[in-house]
């Protein structure tokens, strides 16, 4: 009984160590190789697997970027920091760049006018498959059910006091995972230093819009003609401005009929407004009325001079 025992002990112990010395070489044969790189870079990324990169985690991303299919700044939530590490580990530079939030082109909701009321699923891609693109005239508008909220994983956005959502740029680290869930496609990425936005979408005609909703953009073009830098221009019946231009002087706010565009200038600064549009229209006729008159004399001056000329030969004659 006892020689079977240690009989079947030693059977065992051989065949592990058997099994072991497979295990070993198996390893060695099918071995994965790791960069040494990946785990430094693993170190410097955020760990939030969001997606905001485009890959599907960290891990993908790391592996992006040493393959050099990803920038060293690819990571929106690491941000500036992230990238200087991982662009001293690749042994590169890192570009620098302005760092951006993203913004819900919308200012409707509540002015937004409805088809009907939906009561379903607070879900903006369930409730769009309602009633033919859902519950809202507008085909573009916001439908405020938060499905961008819903799909933030940085407390980043708010539905805002008028049912449209409100991003904390303090908050949002540009993975845009609010866009990706935003049925509409109303939701972009803007740099952070900027202030001026137009709040609508729409691409209807101006009366068309307005129809739809209170707070449309009706494409007037007013913006464009205040606009000193072109910084802002009508594409497809709605006002899109250019950031690269723009220089947040806000005075495209202040013209605009339908305050489309934000921050929406209050009526004191309206009026302020106006009163110095007065007041440089009233310097300009007068410069030109001035500069009438000066040619009026010169005009005059010189027909007095030719007569002079013309009647100085007679003169001579005498």
């Amino acid at each position: 009984m006892v020689t079977n025992v240690i009989a079947a002990l030693l059977v065992l112990a051989i065949l592990g160590l058997v099994f072991g010395l497979i295990l070993a070489v198996a390893s060695k044969v099918f071995e994965v190789k790791t960069d040494p790189r990946f785990p430094e870079i693993m170190d410097c990324l955020p760990g939030a697997n969001c997606g905001g990169c485009g890959y599907a985690g960290c891990s993908a991303a790391a592996n992006a970027i040493i393959e050099g299919k990803a920038a060293v700044n690819c990571c929106p939530v690491g941000g500036a920091e992230a990238a200087e590490k991982i662009a001293a580990i690749m042994g590169v530079e890192a570009a620098s760049g302005e760092r951006e939030i993203a913004h819900v082109i919308c200012n409707g909701g509540t002015a937004a006018k409805k088809k009907f009321e939906y009561i379903g699923v607070q879900d903006c891609l369930g409730a769009m498959k309602v009633g033919g693109n859902g519950p809202l005239e507008c085909a573009y508008g916001c439908l405020g059910f938060g499905s961008c909220v819903k799909a933030c994983a940085f407390d980043a956005i708010k539905i805002g006091e008028n049912g449209v959502p409100v991003v904390d740029p303090d908050k949002c680290t540009d993975c845009m995972q609010c866009a990706a869930a935003c049925p509409r496609n109303i939701i972009v990425s803007v740099p952070v230093s900027k202030k001026v936005f137009v709040e609508c979408a729409n691409k209807q005609k101006g009366a068309a819009a307005t129809k739809v909703c209170a707070n449309a953009c009706i494409g007037c073009g007013l913006c464009v003609k205040e606009c000193k830098f072109d910084a802002i221009h009508v594409v497809d019946n709605v006002a899109v401005i250019d950031y690269a231009k723009c220089k947040n002087c806000k005075m495209c706010t202040k013209v605009c009929p339908k305050d489309a565009i934000a921050p929406i200038p209050t009526k004191e600064e309206k009026e302020k407004y106006k009163a110095m549009k007065k007041a440089q229209a009233e310097k300009k006729a007068a410069a030109a009325k001035d500069a009438a008159e000066a040619k009026a004399a010169e005009e005059a001056a010189a027909k007095a001079a030719d007569a002079a000329e013309a009647a100085a030969p007679a003169e001579e004659a005498k």
